[in-house]
């Protein structure tokens, strides 16, 4: 989402929809961000913060440069109207970001089954049909789409702030350890196998974004934090280690070590 970010200019006003407490950082930014909820969370703050529904939002028509959407549309019961209320409120020169899970994929299944659902009422299976139909509801031109890779991290433990599904023990407990082995036992048999089993799901970038989209397929997701970087640029910033049988990385968000994988395996997703 940082490519349509990155280009607003001072003043301007994006709408974070359906995210909690937020799902980017904004300080030190010059856009004002409006985040919005359908509960609020504890840690939302309430200078910038409105509690409504996604498909009745309470601004005029209009009044974004830009909307971000990201991991939240699959939790929307009324995806139509809110598809519709996305396109009414976002200027027709402003831009969208939306990234949903892949509902065919074994890290979503995976979390709907240990969630029991996970609020998850929006099943997504191709990218290009959601394009078409987030299109014509918003009016805004589709530009790119990026492949997502898991790191599993919502089930790290580190990140639950309620009792863990007894279910997790099955697969290690939530630790970071089982979920790096996990999570790297799924890059290797993508690699090797040419299976899918590291897909999360897909970015889809709409309107005016002016800077270019990488959409290379990035393997390389914190086990922590869930933010993804590209292997090139952790080997040209050095936070990769070779260690005798694999390399590591330290995330450069927050410093946690994951296991290393390089790009170029993952391109065909």
């Amino acid at each position: 989402m940082h490519e349509l970010l990155r280009q607003l200019a001072q003043g301007a006003t994006v709408l974070d929809l359906g995210c909690a407490s937020g799902s980017f950082d904004s300080h030190g930014q010059s856009f004002r961000v409006v985040r919005i909820d359908l509960e609020r969370d504890a840690a939302a703050p309430l200078s910038n913060f409105a509690q409504a529904d996604a498909a009745k939002l309470p601004f005029p028509s209009q009044s974004f440069e830009a909307v971000i959407s990201n991991h939240s549309l699959e939790h929307f019961d009324d995806l139509g109207g809110c598809l519709e209320e996305i396109g009414r409120v976002v200027k027709s020169s402003g831009a969208l970001y939306i990234a949903v899970p892949d509902a065919s994929t074994v890290s979503d299944r995976l979390y709907r089954w240990l969630a029991r659902g996970g609020g998850h009422v929006n099943p997504f299976r191709s990218a290009p049909e959601l394009a078409t139909r987030i299109e014509r509801a918003t009016g805004l031109k589709h530009l790119a789409t990026r492949t997502l890779c898991t790191s599993l991290s919502c089930l790290n433990r580190r990140n639950r702030r309620t009792r863990a599904p007894r279910r997790l023990l099955l697969i290690g407990g939530g630790t970071e350890m089982s979920l790096l082995l996990l999570s790297y036992f799924f890059r290797l048999s993508d690699r090797f196998l040419h299976t899918r089993m590291s897909v999360y799901g897909w970015a889809l970038y709409f309107g005016n974004v002016e800077a270019p989209i990488d959409c290379r397929t990035w393997s390389n997701v914190c086990v922590y934090c869930g933010s993804g970087h590209p292997s090139d640029w952790l080997r040209e910033g050095r936070h990769v280690k070779r260690r005798v049988l694999f390399s590591t990385y330290r995330c450069p968000t927050c410093e946690t070590t994951n296991f290393f994988t390089d790009d170029k395996h993952y391109l065909t997703y």
